[in-house]
Parts: C-alpha cells; sequence; structure tokens
C-alpha cells in the first residue's frame, strides 16, 4: 500500500483538500479525524469531531483507543485499498498515526502550503475560529449516526472532484461539541408540536396527548401517547404515523431518528 500524507495545522482546509487530492494521485482512502472513509464511504472508527473536549478529539484522531484502532485497521486491510491518504497537523502526528494503524512507512507527505494559496487557508481558518465549522470529507447522509444532534449541512462538488474523474463528491460541515458555547438540546415539546402538526393531516388520528424522547449518542428515539379514531386500521393508522413522524423530526431537526413507539391510549 502507498502511503500519502496531508500535514497542516489545524482549521487551514486540510479536509476540504482532501477528496482533491485523491482525485489527482489516485488516492483510495482517507484517515482523517478518527475516521476511515473509502470510496465516499466511512467504512471504520468514530469522529474525533464528536468529542467533548480538544484533548479528547486528539486522542481519538490518534486512534489512542485500541479497540477504535483495531476497528479501524481490520477494516483498510478487509477493503483491500493500494493507497492511503493521512491527514493530520504535523509530520510527527501522521506517522503517529501510521505507526498505530500498521501502515508502514509514509511514501509522500504533502504540506497544506504546498496545495492552497495563503488567502484559501486564511478563509478555512476563519470559518473555522468565527464560525466552528469543521468539514467531513464524506456526504452528510454518511454522517447522520456520527453526528444525531449536531448542526451540520452538506457541501457538494461536482464533476472531477473527489473519487472518479466522472463523478460528485459531497463533503459536509460540521460543528462538533467542543466548538460550542455550551450544549443544545430540542424539548419533548418541540417534539410534540413537531407529531401533532403531522398528525392533524392523518384521518385515522384524534389527539397526540404528548411525547417522550431520549436523545442518546447515535440516535433520537420518541414515544407518542396518541388517540385514533375508531373505524381505522389501528395497525396501518400506526405505521403511517411512525413513517410520518421519522420522516419530518428528521426533516426539521439535525436529529438521526432510532425508532418511534406508538401507544395508544384510547379510541374516539
Amino acid at each position: 500500500m502507498k502511503v500519502y500524507a496531508l500535514s497542516g495545522k489545524s482549521g487551514t482546509g486540510k479536509s476540504f483538500q482532501a477528496m482533491n487530492l485523491c482525485r489527482e494521485k489516485n488516492i483510495a482512502g482517507i484517515i482523517d479525524d478518527g475516521l476511515f472513509i473509502y470510496n465516499n464511504e466511512i467504512r471504520a472508527g468514530r469522529s474525533a469531531k464528536r468529542a467533548g473536549t480538544k484533548i479528547g478529539a486528539i486522542k481519538t484522531a490518534l486512534f489512542h483507543d485500541d479497540e477504535h484502532m483495531e476497528e479501524t485497521k481490520k477494516a483498510i486491510r478487509a477493503s483491500g485499498a493500494d493507497s492511503i491518504l493521512i491527514l493530520g497537523t504535523s509530520e510527527g502526528m501522521v506517522k503517529k498515526i501510521a505507526e498505530r494503524l500498521d501502515l508502514g512507512e509514509i511514501d509522500e507527505l504533502i504540506h497544506i502550503e504546498d496545495i492552497t494559496t495563503k488567502e484559501e487557508r486564511e478563509i478555512a481558518e476563519k470559518q473555522r475560529i468565527q464560525q466552528g465549522k469543521h468539514v467531513v470529507p464524506v456526504p452528510a447522509v454518511q454522517l447522520k449516526r456520527q453526528f444525531s444532534g449536531y448542526f451540520m449541512h452538506p457541501l457538494r462538488i461536482f464533476k472531477g472532484w473527489g473519487f472518479g474523474k466522472d463523478s460528485f463528491a459531497e463533503k459536509s460541515v460540521v460543528r462538533p461539541t467542543y466548538s460550542y458555547l455550551g450544549d443544545f438540546i430540542i424539548s419533548d415539546k418541540v417534539i410534540t408540536d413537531i407529531v401533532r402538526e403531522t398528525a392533524e393531516e392523518m384521518d385515522g388520528v384524534d389527539n397526540i396527548i404528548r411525547t417522550i424522547s431520549t436523545n442518546r449518542d447515535e440516535e433520537l428515539t420518541v414515544t407518542v401517547l396518541a388517540i385514533f379514531h375508531s373505524g381505522f386500521s389501528i395497525l396501518q393508522t400506526g405505521k403511517e404515523l411512525q413513517h410520518r413522524c421519522a420522516e419530518m423530526i428528521e426533516k426539521m431537526t439535525a436529529f438521526n431518528m432510532g425508532h418511534i413507539d406508538i401507544e395508544i391510549r384510547s379510541l374516539k
């Protein structure tokens, strides 16, 4: 396997430039902030951008945890990748990552200054410092479990960017926990309002009493307490309510839906 490395201080646009570099050099995989990305998909790892502190983020990016390291090594071997790009904030960091993942010596070391202008790096640094924006070089849909409940939006780059000459690649922007001035939550009342608005469009639902939600690390689970109309199929109405509510909650919040339970308290 040929091993490339892209080095540059934090916030200078390494993740944004990674796909461009992969296309130019026909590199199959990326190691970025604790993730192994192959053919535009997350194959293993967990993102350092989910860490609660900067120290935790650094440990994740360096595969400090043995289970995280072994899982990633296994996925790299299973992928059959013949080349890989390691991203890091220094030469020492990329070498340590290569060592932890048994990737051998780095064949080509590239510095962010070699492939970007001073103006491009200044723009990237401004977005990082002032807006807390971090780029992850995979589509937003790939990050839903990694970043459930995080502010996130996609950047789509068409034709000639990313893996493959004629493909389009999507990069995603997230705001990690440690970049916030505090945490944010979505209350049960907000979820209830979304569910009620959704249920109003359904003939078989009389009323939504309330909802109970639990936000775990990777998903949001919701229990809906409802009153249905008699004369309608309870099973069919319940399934339709589950589907519509899951779709609407995901659309209106940043959470990855786990499951929705419907409790029918009475028929009216």
